[in-house]
């Protein structure tokens, strides 16, 4: 397939979302770049789960405004409750805790950022995620969108010592809904995806089947860490060792 004819079938789709939100995405383009994406097996397409690192604001960012298939992500439920909590949110753990930032220029800052951002995740219909029972709303929402064929972005990683190139931790949530949809008869493909802010690259694993990992290691803790190491390989492939056919 030559580069035009990549650029037409990348116009023929859009997300699910509502007109004003497109509208925002159209003026997000403007900072955000379209990067370059590679596929080491087939894009995703529905009934699948990937696993992003973050990059901050922009590996959600990114993958929103360009991915090329129907996806819903999951995120904190601070980011899609109410104002007051987003604000709390963004001041004393996203930008304090995780960015390093003096929680006062957080706090000033979050006047202007979290009304803006409030509104830009009610946009994305993000999936709340919950660290008590409440967690199991989150598996039946997922739930709800995968049996709607849509695919699930997940950004696991540990990222309480700050956002890192090279990720030290994933939260073993995701294998939880993996392993509810397996006793569900859906054996869910599960990809690894990297965002390379400075090659502004976004490369994808092939899909593994959940079933396949499952035979490979057993814990839930022991899949974290199989696709944890999957998705760093990803951040050191030699992009020269890719072919003008691998990018999208």
């Amino acid at each position: 397939m030559g580069r035009e004819e990549r650029k037409a079938k990348l116009k023929k789709f859009r997300q699910d979302r509502k007109l004003w939100y497109r509208n925002l995405k159209r003026v997000l383009k403007l900072k955000i770049k379209r990067p370059r994406f590679v596929f080491f097996g087939k894009q995703p397409e529905t009934k699948s789960v990937v696993l992003s690192n973050h990059v901050g604001a922009y590996g959600p960012l990114t993958l929103e405004i360009y991915a090329q298939f129907p996806l819903r992500m999951w995120g904190t439920h601070h980011m899609n409750t109410s104002f007051k909590e987003l604000w709390r949110y963004q001041t004393q753990i996203y930008y304090h805790q995780k960015k390093g930032w003096n929680i006062h220029l957080a706090r000033l800052f979050c006047l202007l950022a979290s009304p803006l951002t409030y509104m830009f995740y009610k946009g994305l219909r993000l999936i709340s995620t919950y660290q008590d029972h409440r967690f199991k709303i989150t598996l039946r929402e997922s739930m709800e969108v995968l049996n709607n064929n849509e695919n699930i972005v997940i950004f696991p990683e540990d990222s309480n010592q700050g956002y890192l190139d090279k990720m030290t931790h994933f939260y073993n949530g995701f294998v939880m809904l993996c392993e509810v949809c397996f006793k569900r008869n859906m054996d869910l493909s599960i990809y690894t995806s990297y965002l390379r802010q400075k090659d502004n690259v976004v490369l994808f694993s092939a899909p593994v089947l959940y079933s396949e990992l499952k035979e490979k290691v057993s814990s839930r803790e022991e899949i974290a860490n199989y696709l944890l190491n999957q998705c760093n390989a990803l951040g050191k492939v030699d992009l020269k060792e890719i072919t003008d056919d691998q990018f999208s």
